[in-house]
């Protein structure tokens, strides 16, 4: 269960409580707080944060209720009922169908509800509340040798509840279908607060019960389940696909199924199991018991190669011969995607020449010997083999007969297996590689959902193909064709520009004839995702005007007035209304851009880049990564990516009531935001929030002014120098007693905190000192110019020696440029003009030096970054009149000091000790988001040291933000997770290169003086 941290000490500016905005309906308000313990929320900031999911869809919900308990839900509901108010159950917003947003008070079962309960590994189950992540209950049981089987791709965010709202399934449903399967109970709060058992209930006893005059539900839902099964049988048995993988409409086929015996007793039917696919239309799921399988001892798996998309799709049908676990397609689009993609390319560049699409086949297996025979056998039977291609060879002889397993013509080209875990995560990470790309489009045209998930039977696969194809044809555009190929679901999203109403009618042909299609072939309109506001107009043609009406009695028999997430299923939702992006929606920031965005549409592209798949709210424990560091300590929607990004927009497109540099939107929106740019790099889309901020926070102070502690902060560079030549007595005050306190009310900065000490010999004094560079030019095998970062320069000097002996050992001339800092302070704070400045005095000062061969290596990541990165935001383009290539030699050409031993193996040259300590690494969260941070965990381990690195995300310091006040509280929050994950690991002692990391690790319970720097360790291994 998750457990919140305090939020943010109201101090001094920081009166956090994430909220902003009017309120409207207060009356609805006061009645809703007097009935529930839970939060109530009426308030247009958490209105704006609810409005969307992953979906294409937006609309504006009555307000927003954070239930704590089933006694919450009731309560809500009952009086909703009474008033007519419509109610949304909500998981974690993570629907691609537009099924949890709508004009109702949103239930946010993720807030408080969300506790495994119990696990019974004996009886193979769990006890869970709706809001429970699919991935805490799988770490909670995983440690028995079981989990969920449905495994829906975003289940380390997606909610139980959800799953059961949505049936959801995932890439194994060949073996495990669908969620339905494995509810065996479910504690559920009808639409008028009546609180009620779901289970296993013997259709004789629903006879004797229903009633359906009755003023109560029950007797009425039971009268009404009852007359389905008598008189709808023949309907359901003619117009529900023969499928795994059908959820749309109500789950009436298995109930039906349950009825005949074919799932269990004959006669006995399980009404918790009606609710899955019900999307909240029915009741609200507030508890459920669920069943549990094996996980498989071991895996093996195949890569196919074809030649044609529909060679692949033509070979899916003889491939489920051999029972697979997971059949997946990639096309040509995705597999390009992919090769630019550098954790992949090589994985691509092993296929053969003129490799069109792939199958990845995957198998379960009691044993390595079991599953490489099963792959054997499959490229016996598949693959074909000519005069100048031969049948590759595999790691195992296929069975006797194998090759005749099925008599379809072979048509994949190649095969590549994988056994180890690492080989088989690499070919399923290539699979989804892609999809980022694709959803990282900030033009207008976005590949959209919403008619992504059809399911097909698989033998019909290759027709529909074609007609898919020609049918985007017709209409202009394009997609790609990949995912779940073994059950006939392929995912498809068509670009499409909606804020176009030609495009918009294009969207809508191509949902009805693919519906057509899919229709006549048997299939399904959802095989994954749901009806929602993409599908639920479709569901007619799909089951035919009889059993859509049978729909909409059971949906009256559970809720006579239609509140429950109304106009889903069988509802009045027109996929072409309530879109995210319309023809009436305008984008004005009211403020210039003050840095280059060198994306299309620019500026405006990132803002609108968040496609709210909730990838953001991620725990630590089950999702890993940086990203979000303060949703995770706060679970705070608004404190999310997701919420951000909605936000932003919202104020940007006059959805929201304030402009985005409003006092009110950049402290609840944006102050929180500690800049660590996980988000660039963990977001699917690469929504880079920091950066948003940045141009947000610049804004506000041209509008607003900077205040004193903003100022003194962000100009640090040009201070330190002055603290340094001061020290030791510009140490005193912050050692006097009561100076934290006084700190705290003139300027803000948290009495708790150690203000940084300054050396009075800086890193440059002491270079001057000792002569110089100690390796001459005409003699180094290298050249580098050591940049001065103000943290190592005048605060933690140790570092900067251990750096200049470790390259000098490795052969390195050594300087130290005259340049006065990378601008990261200013840049941190918003003051872009003087992170500009600095950067541009950086860049002229270094390019010259760059091209006569030398390196320029930096001990501090974010300052490594800075020059890597962010100097392109500040000097490429218009920024600035600093030439683009000087820009680009400095980028290309800075390293941190670590990285540049790595990547030009200088440890090799190195005499060392071989030291029998073991590290605990706590990566920066910058270099994790530039790729760069496993660099120094490699040189480590090659000198010797046992290196465990943590997945973990900020520390929580970032820079000043964690000296400040009103984010004390917060940047200790985030702390702990990260102290968590020290105090768990077996490393003797933690390194960080970060300044700001090795600070707030200092601070936890426990801990021994100040982090070593990890180039230190590497310098004390020095023989």
């Amino acid at each position: 269960m998750a457990t919140h941290t305090p939020d943010p000490d109201p101090r001094d500016g920081g009166n956090f409580d994430y909220t902003g905005g009017d309120v409207e309906r207060p009356e609805l308000v006061a009645a809703l707080d007097d009935r529930v313990d839970g939060e109530v929320r009426f308030d247009d900031y958490s209105k704006r944060l609810y409005a969307t999911d992953a979906s294409a869809y937006e609309a504006t919900p009555i307000g927003v209720v954070m239930p704590e308990s089933t006694a919450d839900v009731a309560a809500v509901q009952e009086y909703c009922f009474a008033e007519g108010i419509p109610v949304l159950p909500r998981g974690g917003g993570t629907s691609l169908a537009g099924q949890t947003v709508n004009e109702a008070v949103v239930l946010d079962l993720t807030d408080s509800m969300d506790a495994i309960l119990s696990t019974d590994p004996d009886a193979e189950t769990a006890r869970v509340q709706a809001g429970a992540y699919v991935g805490d209950l799988n770490a909670a049981v995983e440690p028995h040798g079981l989990k969920f089987a449905p495994d829906p791709a975003w289940r380390d965010k997606s909610a139980v509840g959800g799953a059961i709202g949505n049936n959801s399934t995932g890439s194994h449903s060949l073996k495990y279908g669908k969620t339905d399967h494995y509810v065996e109970e479910a504690e559920v709060v009808l639409a008028d607060g009546t609180v009620t058992t779901f289970g296993d209930v013997a259709v004789e006893d629903l006879r004797e019960s229903a009633d359906p005059e009755s003023d109560d539900l029950l007797p009425r839902i039971h009268a009404e389940v009852v007359r389905i099964l008598d008189e709808e049988a023949d309907a359901i048995d003619d117009r529900y696909p023969e499928l795994k993988r059908n959820v749309s409409g109500y789950n009436l086929d298995r109930l039906l199924g349950e009825y005949r015996g074919e799932y269990g007793e004959e006669g006995v039917v399980n009404l918790a199991r009606l609710m899955a696919g019900s999307e909240g239309t029915l009741a609200t799921v507030t508890e459920a018991t669920l069943s549990l399988v094996d996980i498989p001892d071991t895996k093996a798996v195949a890569l196919l190669t074809y030649d044609d998309l529909l060679d692949a799709m033509e070979d899916v049908a003889p491939i489920l011969d051999h029972d697979p676990a997971a059949v997946e397609v990639m096309d040509d689009v995705l597999l390009g995607l992919a090769a630019d993609t550098p954790e992949f390319e090589d994985v691509v560049g092993m296929l053969p020449e003129g490799t069109n699409s792939v199958l990845l086949v995957e198998f379960y297996a009691e044993s390595d010997a079991e599953g490489r025979r099963k792959v054997a056998d499959l490229v016996a039977d598949r693959v074909g083999a000519t005069d100048d291609r031969p049948r590759p060879e595999t790691e195992a002889d296929p069975s006797e007969g194998a090759a005749d397993v099925t008599s379809q013509p072979r048509r994949a080209v190649h095969a590549m297996e994988a056994h180890d875990p690492e080989q088989r995560d690499r070919f399923w990470k290539m699979r989804k590689a892609g999809l980022p790309i694709l959803l990282s489009r900030t033009t207008d045209e976005k590949h959209i959902s919403f008619i992504e998930d059809c399911a097909i039977p698989p033998e019909h696969l290759p027709e529909y193909t074609r007609e898919f194809q020609e049918i985007l044809e017709d209409n202009d555009t394009f997609a790609t064709f990949y995912a779940h190929a073994g059950p006939g679901v392929l995912h498809i999203r068509p670009l499409i520009n909606t804020k176009d109403v030609d495009d918009v009618e294009a969207m809508v042909d191509i949902a009805d004839r693919v519906t057509d299609a899919v229709v006549r072939l048997g299939g399904s309109v959802s095989g994954e995702h749901g009806d929602g506001r993409a599908r639920t107009q479709w569901n007619r043609k799909l089951y035919g005007d009889a059993l859509y009406d049978s729909f909409r009695e059971l949906k009256t028999a559970f809720d006579p007035d239609w509140l429950l997430n109304p106009g889903n299923v069988c509802g009045d939702h027109d996929m072409s209304e309530h879109l995210r992006f319309d023809a009436d929606y305008e984008y004005d920031a009211g403020f210039d851009p003050a840095m280059e965005w060198a994306i299309d549409n620019g500026m405006q592209g990132m803002v609108e880049l968040c496609h709210g798949c909730g990838g953001c709210r991620g725990p630590q424990e089950t999702t890993g990564g940086v990203m979000c560091p303060t949703y995770r300590a706060s679970e705070e929607e608004i404190q999310a990516t997701r919420g951000r990004a909605n936000m932003l927009r919202g104020a940007i497109s006059g959805e929201l009531p304030d402009d985005p540099t409003d006092d009110e939107f950049v402290t609840e929106v944006m102050d929180l935001c500690v800049g660590c740019k996980g988000c660039k790099v963990d977001c699917p889309s690469g929504v880079d929030m920091a950066k948003l901020k940045a141009e947000v926070e610049h804004a506000h102070h041209e509008e607003h002014g900077i205040d004193l502690r903003t100022r003194l902060l962000g100009n640090f560079e040009k201070l330190a120098p002055l603290g340094s030549k001061l020290a030791p007595l510009s140490n005193l005050p912050g050692k006097l007693p009561g100076a934290g306190l006084v700190m705290e009310k003139a300027l803000g900065i948290a009495k708790e905190r150690d203000l940084p000490t300054f050396r009075s010999e800086s890193l440059t004094d002491w270079f001057e000192a000792r002569g110089g560079a100690a390796v001459p030019r005409d003699e180094a095998d290298r050249e580098v110019l050591l940049f001065p970062d103000v943290y190592t320069t005048y605060t933690n000097p140790g570092a900067g020696k251990a750096a200049v002996r470790v390259l000098e050992a490795a052969n390195c001339h050594v300087e130290i440029p005259d340049v006065d800092g990378s601008g990261r302070p200013p840049h941190s704070k918003g003051m872009l003009d003087e992170s500009r400045a600095a950067a541009r005095d950086a860049v002229e000062t270094l390019a010259p030096r760059v091209r006569e061969d030398r390196d320029v290596v930096v001990v501090e990541p974010t300052d490594a970054v800075m020059l890597q990165s962010d100097y392109h935001d500040l000097l490429d383009g218009d920024a600035s009149d600093v030439p683009d290539a000087d820009v680009a030699a400095v980028s290309e050409n800075t390293y941190g000091v670590m990285e540049y031993v790595d990547v030009h193996r200088l440890d090799e040259a190195l005499s060392l000790d071989a030291p029998t300590e073991s590290l605990t690494y706590h990566g920066h969260c910058h270099q994790k988001a530039t790729k760069k941070d496993h660099h120094a965990v490699g040189v480590l381990r090659r000198a010797g040291y046992g290196v465990d690195p943590l997945d973990s995300s900020c520390c929580g310091m970032a820079g000043s933000f964690g000296y400040e006040a009103e984010h004390y509280s917060m940047s200790k929050a985030i702390g702990r997770t990260l102290f968590d994950q020290v105090a768990e690991s077996d490393g003797d002692e933690v390194v960080a290169p970060g300044a700001s990391c090795r600070t707030q690790l200092k601070e936890r319970d426990g801990a021994a003086p100040e982090p070593p720097h990890p180039v230190e360790k590497l310098a004390a291994a020095l023989a």
